[in-house]
């Protein structure tokens, strides 16, 4: 797209479509803003396998907190839980990344990397979430994320093996053998 076109898409629409080309081929090229400054960067989680779930600190699936925390040292040499929070169902995401760092760390000693708040779905979604609910950049499915504590586990090889419910506790045992195997 030219300049000039998102430029227009931006005025007229509030947003800038995101460009097909600009969504990385693997997972492993992805770098995202951390929640707390910094960077996440995908590349430094080749050879284990990555849980992608999308978060927020209002919601009735928000004490999955203390699973997935768990969860992360449990499988600390085989797993990266990745959360990325987001306002996208009920505004149950309001916070800043600072007040969404205090409430993670406050509530749940979360410990797994967290990025900063983006929108996983609609207009604004972000690059990361495209490549993980479109087939043509993902090569297993096209998905939609539903609900907050949707989750994408990735292979050691950086695949997208499945995709998790948002109700899917972090321990059932369909998660646990699909991180087990």
């Amino acid at each position: 797209m030219t300049l000039h076109l998102l430029l227009m898409f931006k005025l007229l629409f509030g947003f800038t479509p995101v460009k097909t080309d600009a969504i990385p081929k693997t997972i492993y090229e992805f770098k995202v803003a951390g929640l707390t400054g910094g960077t996440v960067d995908f590349s430094k989680f080749k050879g284990k396998k990555i849980l992608i779930v999308n978060t927020a600190s209002q919601c009735g699936n928000t004490p999955q907190y203390s699973d997935l925390e768990a969860m992360s040292k449990k499988y600390k040499d085989k797993l990266v839980i990745v959360g990325f929070p987001a306002n996208n169902f009920g505004e149950q995401e309001p916070g800043s990344n600072k007040e969404i760092a205090e409430f993670c760390q406050k509530n749940f000693s979360v410990s797994f990397p967290m990025a900063a708040k983006i929108s996983v779905k609609g207009d604004d979604m972000a690059p990361i979430y495209h490549w993980l609910t479109e087939k043509k950049y993902n090569n297993l499915k096209d998905s939609e994320v539903k609900w907050n504590f949707q989750k994408y586990l990735i292979d050691e090889k950086g695949n997208l093996v499945a995709v998790f419910a948002a109700k899917a506790k972090p321990t059932s045992p369909e998660i646990i053998e699909a991180i087990e195997k």
